[in-house]
């Protein structure tokens, strides 16, 4: 059920001065990130700021204690970015609420007079499980979900409710389609001129992602914890947690830039981005060439690291399926799929088996990508590609097959 704020609202606490209050606060913590300051601390303290203002308006506007206030989506996860919306759920008991319907409309009006850019659905517990399920978006954020202030018991059983009627598997599947949906619309490359750095391959979305799946499969919500299950290696955890990193100072720094939600690292902010990074520029090249390459370099691996993941992920949800495994010659077999090497130091003893890789996925159609051991051993193997591997007539006549191939060349 969806409150319109533009109805008329009863009488509530001066405007001005929160409104004031709440500039100054935000005006603050971003001179302290411009001086250096972390990025995730300015994303908590956001969060905190507002978790503040809502607490405030919710007692101030007397809403009735059955009710609960619930933090959704990235707001729910307590990473709230500069120019973010504030995604909120007010929860309803079951029985009727009528009376409190212009206490909501008021509240929402308010937040919205003050400064805050609210997002906002107004829901029975029985509603949330019903949109949930016949829509992989609201699910998605009612996995983040945050009680900010109201009833815990309202709230511990929506949270109830939506965990008995849980599908992993369905939940998995149409993430990864809704991802591989993304992708298409970037023409599934990170290297646009003017990335997306939220939604493009490569962007923060590909890490958030798997983070999801990963509560959502009881692996955990961190790095560390998918280390600790063997889905990554402790040195891929380390490379998560730092190109998260750089993309969220990335995105915060486009925020401020352009004053506005904005998660395009368009032209005209690249020299900004440049300079707010510490990049400089050189006799060859520009301050922003330099920052876009680092920005690229990122969001590849970035990808490589989503692709090895959601493959680890689907077969720890479906092991009968990462088991079957089908011979393509005494090199390769296909795994769900997916071209895998045999064994796993096939290209250090064999270096030619590299572009064979790339032979067997123009010729098999039914080939999807690459395993996710696979993808190790050839980013481990790519120094192999050497002046002697170049000179080696074999390699030479395999290279030009690539191109002879009748489909797959750019791909």
């Amino acid at each position: 059920m969806e409150v319109s704020a533009a109805l008329p609202r009863p009488p509530g606490p001066p405007q001005e001065s929160h409104k004031d209050a709440l500039r100054r606060a935000r005006a603050a913590l971003r001179e302290e990130f411009e001086r250096g300051g972390d990025s995730e601390r300015l994303l908590r303290q956001l969060r905190l700021l507002v978790d503040a203002q809502l607490k405030r308006a919710w007692r101030e506007f007397k809403l009735p204690g059955s009710l609960s206030l619930v933090a959704v989506g990235g707001y729910g996860r307590g990473e709230l970015y500069p120019y973010s919306d504030v995604d909120i759920l007010v929860l309803l008991p079951a029985a009727s609420t009528e009376d409190a319907m212009p206490l909501i409309e008021a509240l929402i009006g308010h937040l919205w007079d003050i400064g805050l850019e609210v997002g906002h659905s107004v829901r029975t517990v029985a509603e949330c499980v019903e949109e949930s399920s016949k829509d992989i978006t609201v699910q998605t954020s009612l996995l983040e979900a945050r009680l900010i202030v109201g009833s815990r018991r309202l709230f511990e059983q929506l949270r109830a409710t939506l965990r008995d009627g849980f599908d992993a598997k369905a939940f998995f599947a149409a993430k990864q389609l809704e991802q591989e949906q993304r992708h298409l619309k970037y023409q599934e490359s990170a290297f646009n001129l003017e990335p997306n750095v939220k939604e493009a391959p490569g962007g923060l979305r590909d890490l958030q992602v798997l983070r999801w799946i990963g509560r959502a499969t009881e692996v955990g919500g961190t790095w560390a914890e998918f280390a600790a299950r063997g889905l990554i290696t402790h040195a891929e955890a380390r490379q998560c947690a730092r190109h998260e990193k750089t993309l969220t100072r990335v995105r915060i720094i486009l925020h401020y830039a352009a004053g506005r939600r904005e998660d395009r690292l368009l032209f005209d902010y690249q020299e900004a981005m440049a300079e707010k990074l510490g990049y400089a520029a050189t006799e060859a090249r520009r301050a922003s060439e330099r920052v876009m390459e680092k920005y690229y370099r990122t969001a590849k691996s970035v990808t490589q690291l989503n692709t090895i993941i959601m493959q680890n992920l689907g077969a720890l949800l479906d092991p009968y399926a990462a088991s079957e495994k089908h011979p393509i010659n005494e090199r390769f077999q296909s795994v769900r799929e997916l071209l895998d090497a045999r064994e796993p130091d096939l290209f250090e003893r064999q270096p030619g088996a590299i572009l064979e890789c790339f032979l067997l996925m123009q010729q098999h159609a039914e080939l999807k990508g690459v395993t996710a051991a696979t993808l190790r051993a050839l980013w481990r193997g790519r120094t192999l590609i050497d002046a002697r591997f170049r000179r080696d007539p074999a390699n030479r006549a395999a290279f030009l097959k690539l191109f002879q191939q009748p489909r797959g060349i750019v791909h």
